[in-house]
Parts: C-alpha cells; sequence; structure tokens
C-alpha cells in the first residue's frame, strides 16, 4: 500500500487534534481550581467539549459532503486554533469554558478528516489507513501528556499555545496541499440527524448485538467516569503536580497502544476473547480497589498502569464483539450507534465525576468506577458465546 502526501496531511491532523487536547488535559483541572472553580464546574467543563462535539459532528460531517471536506476542514481547524488562544490567555472561569465550547462546536478536525481519507483511499485499504490513523492518535496520546504537564509547571499559556502553533501549521498545510475530494452539488438536500433514534432503537433491541452494546457502554462510561476525573483526583487526594499527572497519562496512552498495537493479536491466537475480556475486566477492579487503599501518589502510579492494562485489553475486543455479532451490511450502522454510546460517557462521566469529587471523599469517583466495571463484567460472565 502507497500513501499519498494527502494522506500524511490527514494524519498530520488527526495528530494535531488528540495532541491539542492531550496537551491541554493533565493542567485544565488545576488552571479552573484558580479561577475558583468547584469540582462539579470542572466536570461541567469537561463535559462541555464532548456535549459540543456530539452535536456538530454530524452536522460537519453532513455539511462536508455537500460543500467539500478542505473548506469544513479549515474552518473546524480555525476553531480549534481560536480555542487554544483563548485557553492561553484565559483569565477566567468562562473563558475556560468558551474555549472548550468553541473547539467542540466547530473542532470537528478527527470527523472530517476521516471522511477525507475514506474519500482517498481504495476500498481494500481502508482498513489498513485506518489502523495508521489509529496510531497517528496513539502518538498524540503519549507525546501530550507528558509535554503539556511539564510545560504546564513553568506556565499554563506555554502549552496552550504549543497546541495553538501546531494547529496553526496544519491549516496551512490544509491551505496549500490538500486537493478537494468532494465535488459540489447545490441540487443535493441536507439532511442531518443528531442522533439517528430508530437506528439506536433497532440495535439495543437487537438480541444478536444488544448484549454486547450495553457492555460496551458500561466499559466506556467506566473508562469516562476515571480517565475524566484522574487530573482533579491525583490533586485533591495526594497533591499531585501536572507533571505527575502528565507522565501518568503518558504511560497510561502507551501502555493501550501497546496492547492495541502489538500484544493483542497474539493474545488471541493463545486464549479466548471472552476469557481476555474477562481478566481485562477484572484486573480494573482489583486495581481500582487498590487505588482506594493507596495513601502515596507512588503506589498509585503502577495500579493506573495496570488499569490501563485491562482498559487496553478490552477495547479492540469489545469493537470486535460487536462486528462479528451482526451482518457485513449492518457494521457501519452498528458501529455508528457504538461510537453515539462512546459520546454519551464521555458526557457522562465528567459530570459524574464532578459530583463525586464534591463529595469529602474522594475515593467515591473509584467506588462508582469499579461498581460500573463489575457490571460489565457480570454482563460478560453471563454471556455464553465463547469466541
Amino acid at each position: 500500500m502507497k500513501l499519498s502526501k494527502q494522506h500524511y496531511i490527514i494524519f498530520l491532523i488527526l495528530l494535531t487534534e488528540v495532541l491539542g487536547f492531550s496537551l491541554i488535559l493533565p493542567f485544565l483541572p488545576f488552571m479552573a481550581q484558580e479561577f475558583g472553580a468547584s469540582a462539579f464546574s470542572i466536570g461541567l467543563l469537561l463535559t462541555s467539549f464532548s456535549l459540543f462535539q456530539f452535536i456538530s459532528a454530524p452536522i460537519a460531517g453532513t455539511l462536508s459532503d455537500r460543500f467539500g471536506r478542505k473548506p469544513l476542514l479549515i474552518i473546524s481547524q480555525i476553531s480549534t486554533l481560536i480555542s487554544f488562544i483563548i485557553l492561553g490567555f484565559a483569565n477566567s472561569l468562562w473563558l475556560l469554558f468558551l474555549s472548550r465550547i468553541i473547539d467542540g462546536l466547530l473542532g470537528s478536525n478527527a470527523t472530517i478528516a476521516k471522511a477525507y481519507l475514506s474519500d482517498i483511499t481504495s476500498q481494500k485499504d481502508k482498513s489498513k489507513v485506518f489502523a495508521i490513523s489509529g496510531a497517528a492518535f496513539a502518538i498524540g496520546i503519549m507525546i501530550g501528556p507528558l509535554l503539556g504537564g511539564t510545560l504546564a509547571q513553568t506556565s499554563y499559556k506555554i502549552p496552550s499555545l504549543i497546541a495553538a502553533s501546531v494547529t496553526f501549521f496544519s491549516i496551512i498545510f490544509t491551505l496549500f496541499a490538500l486537493p478537494e475530494t468532494v465535488k459540489k452539488n447545490d441540487k443535493s438536500v441536507i439532511k442531518i440527524n443528531l442522533l439517528d433514534v430508530e437506528r439506536v432503537k433497532y440495535f439495543l433491541t437487537n438480541k444478536n448485538v444488544n448484549q454486547q452494546l450495553f457492555e460496551y457502554f458500561f466499559y466506556v462510561t467506566a473508562m469516562a467516569l476515571f480517565t475524566g476525573s484522574y487530573s482533579l483526583f491525583a490533586k485533591i487526594k495526594y497533591d499531585a503536580t501536572t507533571q505527575q499527572i502528565g507522565l501518568v497519562m503518558t504511560a497510561i496512552g502507551a501502555t493501550n497502544f501497546l496492547f492495541r498495537g502489538v500484544l493483542i493479536p497474539n493474545l488471541i491466537d493463545r486464549f479466548k476473547e471472552r476469557s481476555l475480556e474477562r481478566f481485562g475486566l477484572l484486573l480494573m477492579i482489583v486495581s481500582l480497589i487498590l487505588m482506594s487503599t493507596t495513601t502515596s501518589y507512588n503506589y498509585l502510579v503502577p495500579l493506573t498502569v495496570l488499569f490501563a492494562v485491562g482498559t487496553g485489553l478490552n477495547y479492540p475486543l469489545m469493537m470486535g464483539d460487536i462486528a462479528r455479532s451482526v451482518s457485513s451490511n449492518e457494521q457501519g450502522a452498528v458501529l455508528g450507534v457504538a461510537n453515539s454510546l462512546d459520546s454519551f460517557a464521555n458526557i457522562i462521566g465528567p459530570l459524574a465525576g464532578g459530583v463525586l469529587l464534591s463529595t469529602p471523599n474522594p475515593n467515591s469517583i473509584l467506588v462508582l468506577t469499579a461498581l460500573v466495571v463489575l457490571l460489565c463484567l457480570w454482563m460478560v460472565m453471563r454471556e455464553r458465546k465463547e469466541y
């Protein structure tokens, strides 16, 4: 498979999106706290991005079908650039909210970039190209938190403006190096659905796949609870620095990349997939229970990596379960429903985390996460199908 210049530019755009978000993740709760935000307000702040992106993603995708990928890509990247600049110079809580809302509402870079990838890639190479784009995502997750957490110890402005600079260069590449792939059709009818309720209802009541979808929903909800609240939890309980948190987030990204990209294929050859799922969920529960007993951040770090091992095992296995539970002509639709469930989880998770971290006991976030994973494990255990 030969990659074109356009492929590499789109990979860069995807990298800038996740790099920009992961750069600010370790310090955003700290920054909000300095402006007087409560734990609940910080949960709202983190939720605002996912909520507005949930609204905007289908709109951006549909508009790019009508007016072209390139103009929508440029608009989305400019909005991301503006959001990082606002974040870099923010001096109040409402500006932090404005930054995240602008990025969520108009910065649907990934949605349009993936559509562009599909346009320029042959049918037989699409899976390979999307796998490579996933590697770009993983690289951003590994680099961003470490860089952002370290630089934020000097100034919150530095990582914010670095993220803005990276986005600026991707805009230049888009302007001068990306040709349009969509032929404009002024007679086409724009039809926008934020959520296809009938399609969601169909799959959630389909006995062939509904259990797999519910398992996945509980899994991603647990992930959103834990990852969305981790920075603030570590700050409240251990007084962790942004650099310490960034290092741990980088370790989580590297662990997930190792399992998803390297180890999973070999493990599947040796063990049944359902057995691996059960083991991964059990690791998550055990690590969460042990985390609740630790009094030192040094002990929390390896337990967090253990949690990441469990999540790294489960994501590809659960997506495989969902895909194989429907016919080939329904796979795109059912994966779209899975993405919708993922979006809901990332709206609910940080908000619930903010509520729990407002209580006197920060360990409550670990308890709730463990209970959600336990529910997921119970569903997996009662499933009789083995892969």
